[in-house]
């Protein structure tokens, strides 16, 4: 208390110094003491009503305590009173022993007396009931069969009372009723036949099915009355409880299991399409089972049976037992695409589990799976395994196939816009679409999975088409007489290439889940470009080759007194590109290009290959004019061809290093050069070397002073793109000696 009263002292006097800090607050020291003094007189208030609270509650509790003291002890004089009205009653109760024992005698023998009519007669009873069920009379069979039992377990039961040990009379009564037992088992075999037979007996005879429903229940009933009574006495009839209606789920149960079983009827052996006809059949039972039990069974079982629900859940179970041991067998492929498709979209689509007559009355959403995930994943896997296997098989007899017809002295079928083709890619993608359709049948991944295994194929598959394309020029190159149809089957091999982009976009489109590109998609793309490049430049060789005495005819003497060299190539050059107008674009437009770049190439190393040396301005002024006219015969049949607008600019060289020749002034000659320098800036100095050389009248001090001036003045054309000159080689003084002597040996043989 004193360290409270200090520590209220000390927050009193912090109190006080905080509200007179200035000397003009001492004028409020009345107005502070009263304020202080209500607050002072509110807290006092309220901690006396508290107090005054917590008083009341503490009498209260009082009062309630004092009252339950006393109950107390009126219940301990009543509990006083009761020992010992018990304590004189006990004698009583023995006097009344018995009168007990003289009940229950007078009971035994109220129940002997009550059956002795039924004791009597149970054998006929006995033969009447067996009559009726051979007669198929379930009901009445029955209700005698329960009269028996009745008396039976009455005696049992009254027997047991008087003297559960006595072992002897019980076994009296078992032998005189053991042929109760016997008719209760005959007349169950007839239920279970009744039950296993009930898709038909539902339809032929409905009331035969709700007797035996009925008779169940009865026993249910009684099976139930005699449980309790074990659990009262210790008693229980012999044979009880019977528990018919679980044997009678448990018949049902094998009853479906056996039809899901029997459907099979032919095996791989006698039919490929076994297990189509298995799965079908098995559909066709479960659909009219289900509606029959719908429409007619359900009427034939209480209510709370649940009936259609039950038979569409053993139904269930009994497809998905014979599915997986269908899924443990060795399937072929196209038995796992059959048995996955319907597992995972036939069983619960509209044609089955799913059928508007069915659909009403459960959700197929909350089955089971028929098989589990990793069953299904095991047989996705050992599918791809064996598609793989197949379709690397399928891919290799067709290219051989495709071989064989490149070999043939007849022209490849073209399409219907006149482009040449083989039946490559149509029977490639055929099976591609083939096998996409299959596994679209069973599920989106799966299909998404086996495309992508497709195009992993298709990139192999192309890398080993290149490398047949490169052995079938090769072997031509062997002898070019042979095959007789090698540049149009070249070109069908092109076309091919196209084709295959555009069947590989077709089946994406049509297959794929997800825009995006693939793994494959670059290198299938890199493939077929280079085999059409390939076959390209494949076939221009095949031009040069024929073209190559021709290209050795230019800027030599024999040129220069009029060959028809040029003439010649531009009609080669034409009459192959008669054949080549059906490669497909965009090869066709690359090929031409090409073929106008090699040409003008070819042209321009003739010059600087220095075969000829102009003599005298004549020459050169007929030099010059003879190569402008056939750049303008290049440029006239490369229009012709629709080269595109490469064609001037590449025919534009040969007519620039013409007007070099063509000048007759030698001081402007260095102009000349520059404006040809400035046309073509990735000319060398070597070219120019040749070019003067070729001209004939620069002098050894002109070359070195046009060379130098050009290399002082000389432009970075970084920007340039398109080149000629670099592709172009000028040849060693040796290599240019041995030209000029096998070009004077063989004019000399011409004269």
């Amino acid at each position: 208390m004193e360290e409270t009263s200090r520590e209220a002292v000390a927050t009193a006097v912090q109190r006080v110094a905080g509200m007179l800090q200035r000397s003009d607050q001492l004028d409020k020291v009345e107005q502070y003491r009263r304020r202080e003094a209500r607050k002072k007189a509110s807290v006092e208030a309220r901690l006396k009503a508290a107090i005054q609270s917590q008083l009341d509650g503490v009498r209260t509790g009082l009062t309630q305590l004092h009252s339950a003291l006393l109950d107390v002890k009126d219940i301990q004089s009543s509990l006083a009173d009761v020992s010992k009205d018990w304590r004189q009653s006990i004698n009583t109760i023995e006097n009344l022993k018995d009168v007990k024992d003289a009940v229950v005698q007078h009971s035994q023998l109220a129940a002997a007396v009550e059956n002795l009519k039924n004791i009597f007669s149970v054998p006929e009873i006995v033969g009447e009931t067996q009559q009726l069920i051979e007669q198929a009379e379930l009901l009445q069979a029955h209700r005698k069969l329960m009269e028996l039992e009745c008396s039976r377990d009455d005696l049992m039961y009254e027997q047991y009372r008087m003297d559960s040990k006595n072992t002897s009379d019980m076994n009296l009564i078992s032998i005189y009723f053991e042929d109760v037992q016997g008719l209760s088992d005959e007349l169950a075999k007839q239920l279970w036949m009744v039950l296993q037979r009930s898709m038909v007996t539902v339809r032929r005879d409905p009331t035969m099915l709700v007797s035996v429903v009925r008779i169940i229940e009865r026993e249910e009933k009684i099976d139930r009355r005699m449980v309790d009574r074990k659990k009262q006495t210790g008693f229980i009839p012999p044979g009880r409880p019977k528990k018919w209606k679980e044997k009678m789920f448990e018949v049902l149960e094998g009853t479906v299991s056996t039809r899901i079983e029997g459907t099979q009827a032919v095996t791989r052996e006698a039919d490929k399409m076994w297990l189509v006809r298995l799965l079908e059949i098995t559909r066709k039972y479960v659909l009219d089972d289900l509606i029959v039990v719908k429409n007619l069974m359900v009427q034939c079982f209480p209510p709370h049976y649940n009936t259609f629900n039950r038979f569409f859940r053993l139904y269930h179970n009994a497809v998905s037992t014979r599915v997986k041991e269908l899924a443990s067998e060795d399937l072929e492929a196209n038995e796992i695409v059959s048995l996955l498709t319907w597992v995972l979209n036939t069983y619960k689509s509209v044609e089955m589990m799913g059928h508007p007559e069915l659909c009403s009355e459960c959700d197929i959403h909350q089955l089971e799976p028929l098989l589990p995930r990793e069953v299904v994943d095991d047989l996705l896997s050992k599918y791809v395994k064996t598609f793989t296997s197949n379709i690397t098989g399928w891919l290799r007899k067709a290219l051989e196939t495709d071989k064989k017809d490149w070999q043939k002295e007849t022209e490849p079928e073209a399409d219907q816009d006149g482009y040449y083709q083989t039946t490559l890619p149509a029977i490639v993608f055929q099976m591609f679409e083939q096998n996409l359709q299959v596994a679209a049948q069973i599920d989106g991944d799966f299909k998404e999975k086996v495309l992508k295994l497709c195009l992993k194929q298709m990139n192999t598959f192309l890398i080993r088409y290149r490398e047949e394309a490169v052995s079938y020029k090769e072997e031509h190159l062997r002898d070019r007489q042979l095959p007789q149809c090698y540049v149009q089957y070249m070109i069908a091999i092109i076309n091919n290439c196209q084709t295959f982009k555009e069947s590989i976009n077709s089946l994406k489109r049509k297959y794929s889940q997800s825009s995006g590109p693939t793994d494959s998609d670059a290198p299938i793309e890199r493939t077929l470009n280079e085999v059409a490049k390939e076959g390209c430049q494949f076939l221009l060789d095949e031009v040069f080759l024929d073209l190559e005495s021709h290209l050795n005819e230019l800027l030599t003497r024999k040129w220069l007194t009029g060959s028809h060299a040029v003439d010649t190539i531009c009609v080669t050059v034409e009459d192959y590109f008669n054949d080549f107008n059906k490669i497909k674009k965009p090869f066709n437009q690359e090929m031409t290009s090409e073929a106008l770049r090699r040409v003008v190439v070819e042209y321009i190393k003739a010059v600087m290959q220095k075969r000829i040396t102009f003599k005298n301005p004549d020459e050169r002024k007929e030099g010059a004019e003879r190569m402008m006219k056939e750049a303008d015969q290049f440029k006239f049949l490369f229009r012709k061809l629709a080269a595109g607008e490469d064609t001037d600019w590449l025919c534009g060289a040969i007519t620039a290093i013409a007007e070099v020749f063509k000048l007759t002034d030698p001081t402007l000659l260095f102009l000349e050069v520059s404006t040809l320098v400035s046309k073509y800036p990735d000319i060398r100095e070597e070219h120019i070397q040749a070019l003067l050389a070729v001209r004939g009248d620069a002098s050894r001090e002109m070359r070195q002073m046009i060379i130098g001036t050009l290399s002082e003045n000389k432009v970075s054309h970084s920007g340039v793109t398109q080149s000629i000159f670099k592709d172009i080689a000028v040849p060693t003084i040796a290599m240019t000696t041995m030209t000029t002597m096998t070009s004077m040996a063989t004019s000399k043989l011409l004269k």
